[in-house]
């Protein structure tokens, strides 16, 4: 890889990290607002329903100590379901409550209120969220493969 190619990269990231702290914190959301971390895990869970907390905190990138703490806390405010996995006794499955998906519905649009009017082409916002999502298909695979060969 070039030196022009990391620093194309690293000018990726950096954007993706900027952005991310631009979008609005929504402040209407029930039981009280999430935090950036509480958010990450329930969008988890809501691409991913009936998850095991495992894969969960593998995805997230978050120790087990930490993960089952927003756990505790997630299902305390009554924006997380957990369920004993019937192949895996010890295992849990989560789901999202009503509530977690309305305050999804109040984030899509605090966030498209955000950046509404900042690309007015759809081909060019489809083609933004297409490789955004591939890349971060591949940063997860990537890292699972990694754990796996270390483990």
């Amino acid at each position: 890889m070039t030196d022009d190619d990391k620093q194309k990269l690293y000018l990726l990231a950096d954007l993706i990290h900027a952005i991310s702290r631009q979008l609005t914190t929504p402040t209407n959301l029930k039981p009280a607002p999430c935090t950036s971390v509480e958010i990450l895990v329930m969008r988890y869970i809501r691409q991913n329903a009936g998850a095991s907390a495992r894969d969960a905190a593998e995805a997230t990138l978050l120790p087990s100590s930490n993960f089952s703490r927003i756990l505790r806390g997630l299902t305390e405010k009554g924006l997380l379901r957990q369920e004993k996995d019937t192949r895996d006794a010890r295992g849990k499955k989560l789901y999202l409550t009503d509530v977690a998906k309305t305050n999804f519905s109040l984030m899509r649009e605090a966030w498209s209120k955000d950046l509404e009017g900042l690309i007015e082409d759809s081909d060019q916002i489809d083609l933004v969220n297409t490789t955004l999502k591939d890349i971060e298909t591949k940063l997860l695979a990537r890292r699972r493969t990694d754990n796996s060969a270390s483990a």
